[in-house]
């Protein structure tokens, strides 16, 4: 009796899946432009949340020093 091979094949993630719609849909322009766009919007999370930890850590001195 001889062993069967087992073929194990990676289920492919959301994010590729949506790039493939994507790639499908968008032209490469409309597809640079949403990569940019998506880019800008994680730096301004990056920039809001070292505002937040910048405010914490101010505030931290500020009641240290009364």
């Amino acid at each position: 009796m001889q062993a069967v091979p087992v073929r194990a094949t990676a289920i492919p993630s959301v994010t590729d899946a949506l790039r493939a719609v994507e790639s499908l849909l968008l032209s490469s322009g409309q597809r640079t432009a949403r990569r940019n766009a998506w880019t800008a919007v994680l730096e301004d999370r990056r920039r809001a949340k070292d505002r937040v930890e910048t405010a914490y850590v101010l505030e931290a001195v500020a009641d240290h020093r009364s």
